[in-house]
């Protein structure tokens, strides 16, 4: 079976307004059998979750289905995976949760690549206790975070070091499995942003050597929440802030509040029609989620080098998006164009391109970009050569229209 990509688009409604979408890095289009998960577990019985009534009973296989089927999309054991309203609020809970360990003159690592929500909340927590954070820097030329420059700033007083799995803004793939042998032989701990990498790649925890991955499955093709994953016995030393009723149990002790069963739903299903696009159907789950991130991971790097080759063939365009292993995400400027601009004009043509620094402040800074960043394309795996055709072209007209300063 090869990558049907026609039958792939025509499961996501929103693709019928004729939008070529490439804002995927921000939060894919939802596929109909996610929206009828969710509208399913809206329409049957719901109650907060239980063992006697059935709207309790479907609450926990609810809870229990999600679990499970994250367990199987991350490689990881599935009471280790935590529900939680975003990526970034798990994160914060979590670096609040680890500082209460640590004291004045302790270390910790993040890396200039990250998006925001994997710097702020640690620098944060660090100060707090007095913490010193150390910055892992990444090639301007290359966009490359080589584990070389996590281990030079490695020392006995590290606690924590925090490195994107791939970097929303321009794509980079550090090597983590390198980037975790050395965290680990310093006695601390790594935590992983996926929440870029999740929607391009298969993720194993274990392999990679996170002891702490944060994804998010609207980038996914689900719902707007996030996910943490973590071995379970880790989990159970750490001591979040809860209410007094509340389970103390892992992972149910890191879930404030009642959780939103609809949403763990129509990821269950989001992570179900991942495993269907793998050519292979054989096997379990996890095999055919690896048969599917390889075909999208194919398709993908195809089409980007069709998007790539179009791209540079036009004069006064620079891609910031370089890095040897990346996701077929892409940062452009322009030469005498704001990329603002180029987002605009690409929006009265039907291509949604959008422009900015994506909460990426310390990359866009760091490749000279300031606040204000570049035009960013995310292929996702409904995009297709037609798509990339009208971008190009898209983009074509808009350099041989007059700058704005010039308009004025």
């Amino acid at each position: 079976m090869t990558y049907d990509v026609s039958a792939l688009r025509a499961q996501f409604p929103a693709l019928k307004a004729g939008i070529a979408h490439f804002d995927g890095p921000g939060g894919t289009q939802t596929p109909t059998p996610v929206i009828k998960a969710i509208a399913d577990a809206l329409g049957n019985p719901l109650s907060v979750w239980g063992t006697v009534a059935p709207g309790e009973v479907n609450a926990e296989r609810i809870v229990a289905d999600f679990r499970r089927a994250m367990g199987d999309l991350l490689g990881a054991d599935p009471t280790g995976i935590v529900f939680g309203r975003s990526a970034t609020q798990l994160t914060y809970d979590l670096a609040r949760t680890l500082s209460t360990r640590w004291t004045a003159g302790d270390e910790v690592i993040v890396s200039r690549l990250d998006h925001d929500a994997n710097i702020r909340p640690w620098i944060q927590a660090a100060e707090r206790v007095g913490a010193i954070v150390r910055f892992a820097e990444f090639d301007q030329a290359t966009g490359e975070l080589p584990p070389e420059a996590v281990a030079g700033l490695l020392t006995r007083r590290t606690r924590l070091v925090a490195v994107t799995g791939a970097s929303n803004l321009i794509g980079t793939r550090p090597d983590l499995a390198a980037i975790a042998t050395l965290v680990h032989d310093a006695g601390a701990l790594l935590h992983v942003d996926a929440v870029h990498l999740a929607a391009h790649a298969t993720i194993d925890v274990r392999r990679l050597g996170a002891d702490f991955l944060v994804c998010s499955a609207y980038k996914f093709f689900g719902p707007h929440h996030g996910v943490l994953a973590a071995d379970p016995a880790l989990l159970d030393t750490l001591r979040p802030d809860k209410l007094a009723p509340s389970s103390d149990a892992v992972p149910e002790r890191f879930e404030l509040g009642t959780l939103p069963y609809e949403a763990m739903a129509g990821t269950t299903a989001a992570v179900d029609f991942i495993a269907d696009i793998a050519p292979d159907r054989d096997g379990g789950r996890r095999d055919r989620l690896e048969s599917a991130y390889a075909a999208i991971e194919s398709h993908e790097s195809s089409l980007r080098e069709v998007a790539e080759l179009g791209l540079y063939a036009l004069d006064g365009v620079t891609c910031h998006s370089r890095a040897a292993n990346r996701t077929p995400t892409l940062l452009l400027t322009f030469q005498d164009h704001a990329a603002a601009d180029a987002y605009r004009f690409l929006g009265t043509l039907g291509v949604h391109a959008p422009a900015g620094s994506f909460y990426a402040l310390e990359a866009s800074r760091h490749l000279g970009l300031g606040d204000i960043g570049g035009l960013r394309v995310g292929l996702s795996p409904y995009n297709d050569a037609e798509d990339v055709e009208r971008l190009v072209a898209g983009l074509t007209t808009f350099l041989k229209t007059p700058p704005a300063r010039d308009r004025l």
